[in-house]
């Protein structure tokens, strides 16, 4: 007989009580839902976290790239840039209900923090449309550079932040007079914005310029750039794009597009840790809610990279459709 059973009743207990309450702190790993838009396939695919494969593939339309949901996780948004909308997913059917009206070749966009109005970058006509959610009807627009893309905003929703990729700049508006107030140079053609949770940094990736430019929001001004060296790689491969920060605000990760790796930053120091080898052409990634791991879309080699943020270690690769761009992940 094992000793525990020869203790008294009571000490037996209180062992158990105590080992269910271990039990129920530590619990499973939550499962999460993951929506990749495949850019060449005209698909979105559908990927178990907890299974980590792919479980259903949705079908939308003409080169779908910017992807993300609501709030409520009840609609999953994707930009198809060849059909100039951004179509509606009801997550529970698994299908397209809906067409929201964006401008010419939508490309990003982001939602207000409280999910009430959609912000679009229309890459062919050089503005930032405003649409509302519950009503799904346009508002307005706002003029910015040649080509945006990138789609940030403060987590008070007072400033949106929209990058061009030809004018080299990372537009700051107001969104309640929809004006832009402020406008900060970057390196050659910036592609994505990430403000960090509590609002203190701005960063900006350069694809072409080989830079992340850290931008102070409060005095719009670069206050640091973070360069990027892998030994047997020619400075051209190595080109930023999407940008991840922890909740904490103390790590950063940044999608390397034909390096096939992300870098890992310390966010506090932005010195970068290390380097870690994905598939190829990594683009956009996402967190699951706990940030247990980040997902990667790797466009050349149609997957999506499994990072295990806790060991900074590469723990699957999941197959999913052609040139997959974009990735967001239920947060319940």
């Amino acid at each position: 007989m094992h000793l525990f059973w020869m203790l008294p009743t009571n000490k037996r207990r209180a062992g158990l009580m105590t080992f269910g309450i271990i039990i129920s702190l530590v619990g499973p790993a939550r499962a999460f839902t993951a929506y990749v838009s495949n850019e060449k396939s005209n698909t979105v695919s559908v990927v178990d976290t907890e299974k980590m494969e792919t479980i259903k593939t949705i079908k939308v339309g003409q080169r779908p790239r910017g992807i993300e949901l609501t709030k409520d996780d009840k609609y999953c948004l994707v930009a198809v840039g060849d059909d100039d909308t951004i179509q509606v997913i009801d997550t529970k059917r698994g299908e397209v209900i809906a067409n929201l009206p964006s401008g010419p070749d939508p490309e990003l966009f982001i939602l207000s923090p409280n999910g009430s109005l959609l912000y679009v970058a229309n890459e062919n006509d050089n503005t930032v449309t405003i649409i509302d959610m519950e009503k799904r009807v346009r508002l307005g627009e706002v003029q910015v550079g040649v080509e945006p893309e990138g789609m940030g905003i403060s987590p008070d929703g007072k400033i949106l932040v929209n990058t061009s990729e030809t004018t080299n700049m990372a537009h700051f508006i107001d969104t309640d007079t929809r004006k832009i107030v402020a406008n900060v140079l970057v390196d050659s053609r910036p592609r994505f914005a990430a403000f960090k949770s509590d609002g203190a940094e701005l960063w900006v990736s350069s694809e072409v310029g080989g830079t992340v430019s850290i931008i102070d929001p409060i005095n719009r001004q670069v206050v640091k750039k973070i360069n990027f060296g892998i030994p047997g790689l020619r400075s051209e491969a190595i080109q930023p794009v999407g940008i991840n920060i922890t909740k904490d605000g103390k790590t950063g990760f940044v999608a390397l597009g034909p390096a096939n790796r992300v870098a890992v930053i310390d966010a506090v120091t932005h010195e970068v840790k290390k380097y870690l080898l994905v598939g190829q052409r990594v683009w956009h990634m996402s967190f699951t809610p706990d940030e247990k791991y980040l997902l990667t879309t790797n466009g050349l080699s149609n997957d999506v990279s499994v990072i295990d943020v806790a060991s900074l270690k590469v723990i699957k690769s999941i197959q999913v459709g052609e040139l997959p761009w974009g990735v967001t992940v239920t947060k319940q």
